[in-house]
């Protein structure tokens, strides 16, 4: 283990977590492996990155990927020392693979899946997506997580961020309780409220992770560049419900921080 794995974010990064939302780990798997990840859906998908005329769609999805090259991204040492910081030593669950996995090629087409929205951790028994659930605890996902697998530039479709809106999506379901809000009641507003958030892009070299609190507000966006961008964006899973009694995480710091609550 090298000396940045085992020190892992620094306390600027740590606290910029807190503030700002998310936090960019650069090289938290190397180029080689985000390779292999790229080969593997290329096969998956039928595609090849040397026939842009086969590329028709503007984004094809895979649902999940848990061979060997997608585990071992999702758990170098860096990244476990990252989850330990961010959501507690013992309290998340070691990623079994990543996904979903949105392949966006360029294209003028809509695909209608560019909308502002914070990912619903709970519920998933419904089929019917806007009845899914958050609460002010996040029970249920630890962190939102971007796995660039390709390199991701301006133009390449990269995923907006709204900073510090996480702030204000922890106020907005603070009322719900533990029951917490669906996607249909979160979203109403069109998150009006966080318009005047500054927008941050998740660029960056292929290996690069943005690890991102639960309540952030995130956008995808079309992609206008020239070679295909590879993403996934899994959630940390925690390894069990709240634990008043455990010392607080960055991820419940920012929470209390934003809402004034003593849990």
């Amino acid at each position: 283990m090298t000396r940045s794995e085992h020190v892992g974010l620094t306390a600027y990064q740590v606290q910029a977590f807190i503030d700002h939302g998310f936090v960019k780990i650069e090289t938290a798997f190397n180029a080689d492996l985000a390779k292999e990840c790229r080969n593997a859906l290329w096969a998956e998908i039928g595609l090849s990155p040397d026939d842009p005329a086969s590329w028709n769609e503007p984004i094809v999805r895979v649902a999940f990927k848990a061979s060997p090259p997608f585990v071992e991204a999702a758990n170098t040492p860096l990244l476990h020392r990252a989850y330990d910081q961010l959501v507690g030593e013992g309290r998340w669950l070691p990623p079994n693979g990543l996904g979903t996995i949105p392949i966006r090629f360029p294209s003028r087409i809509s695909t209608g899946d560019d909308g502002w929205h914070v990912d619903m951790s709970f519920g998933f028994e419904t089929t019917d997506f806007m009845e899914w659930r958050a609460n002010v605890k996040s029970s249920g996902r630890a962190l939102l997580m971007l796995f660039l697998l390709s390199d991701v530039g301006a133009d390449d479709a990269p995923t907006r961020i709204r900073k510090r809106s996480h702030m204000t999506i922890a106020r907005e379901l603070l009322p719900y309780g533990e029951a917490g809000a669906t996607l249909r009641q979160l979203s109403a507003s069109g998150y009006a409220s966080t318009e005047d958030c500054e927008v941050a892009l998740a660029t960056g070299a292929a290996g690069s992770v943005y690890l991102c609190h639960p309540f952030l507000v995130h956008a995808a966006q079309p992609h206008r560049g020239q070679r295909p961008r590879f993403m996934a964006q899994p959630p940390l899973l925690p390894k069990s419900e709240f634990d008043p009694a455990a010392p607080p995480s960055p991820v419940q710091i920012a929470i209390r921080q934003a809402c004034g609550l003593s849990f």
